[in-house]
């Protein structure tokens, strides 16, 4: 099924570039961008005529949104696997204002995305009653940022044609952020008076991450061949099949124990003798104890060093390799706890990985490709499901299938599966945000297409009822996915903090449901996935029914279409969710 949508023009790449969002239209093409993504308005009514009858809606396609923070999200899920931006466009301050959420999630995770805004003209003389003055700012990227690595509203085309080139280059230096780039009406909507403004280079060359003395590589090498207990703490990584091996290949030469977090992508096999697991939000016990017992910690790009040794009471020396600190800021605070290093590297963690291989010459072996040994529990029917029936039903169902796990929800128990692969989970949304997991869905989705592997996600019901919406753009452009909702009808999170408030205040903890369950009426989230053209199943309320749920929908998925599953399970947190959420402070 094509997701090309008809363009009633005979040739509209030919057409001339008689207009200032001609050029930007051209020049989105030229940085290579296939999709960008939107929700209409008219701020860009000039850039957006533009994209269909100058370019003839290709290179770049469309894809239309029914709000502002999926299509950001989904330009996340597609940079969260292929590790390049995708281009989206936001009508005026009010949809940043929309899709504000979004990027800070984008941020947080550190994945890039070139965005361009649009302003009502900022010439006064040439707005339009009432509703250009609501829809222009004086500066309007200052609502973002705090949470964008550049922004610039550039007032004239050659201007706006630089910004975008700038913009570009910088979302795809390491490391990686959204940029942003405000469009001024005018300069879309006026005839270019110059016929010999030329395009800018594009696609520009991007610098290259900083390189590692050889000194500096030598004597992180000598450390961890000295170290008795060296533990590698795998953060923010690559998807690349190489660095992978590479990572393997250093942990097993140094005999050092490896640590992994859920909230990022899967960095090393989980299954591995040297990974002490399970991966989780917060520091599970195990991994503590790791940490604590170590006399060299290396961390890559962790999330949160800080907090993470100070919770582990963890004393050795460490060594830490990232280059996040370049993106501190006043403003927000998702640069954690400081961690203090004994050996701070200001690197790319993976290329610092390949070069301590290359020192020590050591051979990296490809990843083999062995399938997941069949589940070994037993299928449990006897009554509601909770969340280690949905893991277990998820493994019978989907065992042979080679799978890419988009998303797990926050009461998921990471030794419930295995990761093999870099592209086995691609970790959590950066920012905590609700309403991202279907919008980074269907952006994997899309940047699997065509692949071997199976886009799942398994999401809680809260942030699909806000981000519902996106699901009508995966079955408008034929985009398949298998989405699972681990459907608590609770806003459980928040119950689990009114539980904590209660035994800290001696009051009822039966009251925590109040304001928090999704209940009285239950939603039919099946349905509201029918009615936009999503294959939708359930509600499902047993462990069997679910396992014939996800092999129809398997089937369906194969027939190239979006299939969502409501599973109705108890609420309820893995043992190391709940520990972090309760003593932690949080």
């Amino acid at each position: 099924m094509s997701k090309r949508e008809d363009v009633e023009s005979p040739d509209p790449s030919q057409t001339p570039s008689d207009w200032g969002s001609d050029r930007i239209a051209e020049f989105i093409r030229a940085l290579g961008f296939r999709y960008v993504t939107l929700n209409p308005g008219s701020s860009f009514r000039g850039l957006h005529d533009s994209l269909v009858n100058h370019l003839g809606n290709r290179d770049p396609q469309m894809l239309l949104c029914l709000h502002e923070e999926h299509a950001v999200s989904i330009a996340h899920g597609w940079a969260k696997v292929t590790g390049e931006p995708m281009a989206v466009i936001l009508h005026s301050n009010v949809g940043l204002m929309h899709a504000s959420m979004a990027i800070y999630n984008a941020w947080c995770d550190r994945v890039p995305m070139f965005i361009l805004g649009a302003t009502g003209p900022v010439d006064a003389e040439k707005r339009r009653p009432w509703i250009d003055w609501i829809h222009t700012s004086r500066d309007q990227g200052a609502m973002i940022r705090n949470y964008v690595k550049w922004d610039d509203q550039p007032l004239s085309l050659g201007a706006t044609l630089n910004a975008m080139q700038r913009a570009d280059v910088i979302t795809r230096t390491h490391p990686q952020a959204p940029t942003y780039v405000c469009l001024d009406v005018p300069v879309q909507e006026e005839r270019v008076e110059d016929a010999s403004l030329a395009l800018p280079t594009a696609p520009a060359a991007v610098p290259a991450p900083p390189a590692v003395p050889d000194a500096q590589i030598a004597e992180l090498a000598d450390k961890l061949a000295r170290a008795e207990r060296p533990v590698l703490m795998m953060g923010r990584l690559s998807r690349s099949e190489d660095d992978w091996a590479a990572r393997v290949a250093m942990a097993e030469h140094y005999s050092a124990k490896v640590i992994t977090d859920i909230k990022t992508g899967a960095a090393f096999p989980t299954d591995h003798l040297l990974h002490v697991g399970p991966p989780s939000f917060f520091i599970a016990d195990a991994p503590a104890a790791a940490l604590a017992e170590a006399d060299l910690i290396v961390a890559l790009d962790w999330v949160d060093l800080g907090g993470t040794l100070r919770e582990a009471g963890a004393t050795a020396p460490v060594v830490s390799i990232t280059m996040d600190h370049q993106l501190a800021n006043g403003g927000s605070l998702d640069h954690m706890s400081f961690a203090a290093a004994d050996t701070p590297i200001s690197a790319l963690p993976d290329t610092v990985v390949r070069a301590v291989c290359d020192f020590a010459g050591l051979e990296l072996r490809p990843i083999e490709a062995t399938a997941l040994p069949a589940p070994v529990a037993e299928m449990s029917d006897t009554g509601p499901m909770e969340m280690a029936d949905l893991s277990n039903a998820l493994a019978h169902a989907l065992h042979g299938e080679e799978v890419c796990f988009v998303r797990l929800p926050l009461g998921w128990d990471g030794g419930s599966r295995h990761f093999r692969h870099p592209l086995d989970y691609l970790g959590y949304d950066g920012g905590a945000g609700i309403a991202s997991g279907p919008g980074m869905l269907i952006g994997a989705a899309l940047a699997l297409e065509g692949g071997t592997r199976i886009p799942v996600a398994v999401l809680g019901d809260g942030d699909v009822m806000m981000g519902n919406s996106s699901l009508w753009t995966a079955a408008r452009y034929h985009i398949p996915f298998i989405a699972v909702v681990c459907n608590n009808r609770s806003f459980f999170n928040d119950e689990v903090h009114q539980e904590k408030v209660a035994r800290m205040r001696d009051r009822p903890v039966g009251n925590k449901a109040i304001g928090q369950a999704i209940t009285g009426p239950d939603i039919d989230i099946a349905s509201i996935a029918r009615a936009q053209g999503v294959h939708g199943i359930g509600p499902i309320d047993t462990t069997q029914e679910l396992v014939d749920a996800i092999r129809e929908a398997v089937s369906v998925y194969r027939e190239g279409h979006a299939v969502l599953i409501d599973a109705r399970v108890n609420p309820g947190y893995s043992k190391d969710m709940q520990k972090g959420m309760t003593e932690t402070g949080r």
